[in-house]
């Protein structure tokens, strides 16, 4: 049985029919409610199980929902809520992290004390540390004065007397540059003929590559 068009209630017969939202259709009789165009599956928009075309397709606008009991019970509910979650971050934030009153946060300098290191000193790599340095200090002498005629001081002499004698052969494990006349320099691997030992920190001797003869630190040279 053949059913009726949904807009002229005519019997649909198969071969003018459209079979559209729920509906049957005559061809011509499918056409935009507002503008009377002729429509097909392809341009038409349905709205409330109407057809329409695309410039006058029914702008959905938002329902207000009634202020039911229930529904206003919710949104009570709601709102104390979220005052009493804001109240509780509130007395979080003004306690702070350490949970006195008042009390702010400690502020971090940029640079902490505690982390800064003073550099070490470095020293020459030919000098070894704890070295010591024998140098003699110079005295000055006052000459006397004879009825406003003053003698000229004689200058003291820091001469340090040679050893006699042949010496051992030492050989040089760091640089030294003589602080005082009477000693000799040399560098690492020189070798060190006729070495007499003075006492515990200074030896005498004379250096093979430079010819140099004069005092030189104990702890700077090794035996041969």
């Amino acid at each position: 049985m053949n059913p009726n068009c949904a807009r002229c209630g005519k019997i649909v017969y198969p071969t003018e029919k459209v079979n559209c939202l729920d509906k049957y259709w005559h061809k011509a009789c499918f056409h935009c409610e507002t503008c009377k165009m002729t429509l097909n599956m392809k341009n038409y928009k349905g709205y409330e199980k109407k057809p329409y075309c695309n410039a006058h397709y029914p702008k959905q606008s938002f329902t207000m929902v009634a202020d039911t009991p229930e529904n206003l019970r919710l949104k009570q509910q709601s709102e104390l809520q979220s005052q009493i979650k804001y109240h509780e971050e509130f007395e979080k934030s003004r306690m702070g992290p350490s949970g006195g009153e008042g009390m702010e946060p400690e502020r971090r300098d940029s640079q902490d004390s505690t982390s800064y290191r003073r550099p070490q000193e470095q020293q020459p790599h030919h000098i070894p540390t704890g070295t010591p340095v024998y140098q003699q200090p110079q005295q000055q002498q006052v000459a006397p004065s004879y009825g406003g005629y003053k003698e000229p001081a004689a200058p003291v002499s820091t001469q340090r007397s040679a050893p006699s004698g042949g010496g051992k052969r030492y050989r040089a494990v760091y640089d030294y540059s003589a602080a005082d006349e009477d000693e000799v320099s040399f560098q690492d691997g020189d070798t060190i003929v006729n070495v007499q030992q003075i006492d515990d920190g200074w030896m005498y001797g004379t250096v093979e590559r430079t010819g140099d003869t004069g005092m030189l630190p104990a702890n700077y040279v090794e035996a041969i």
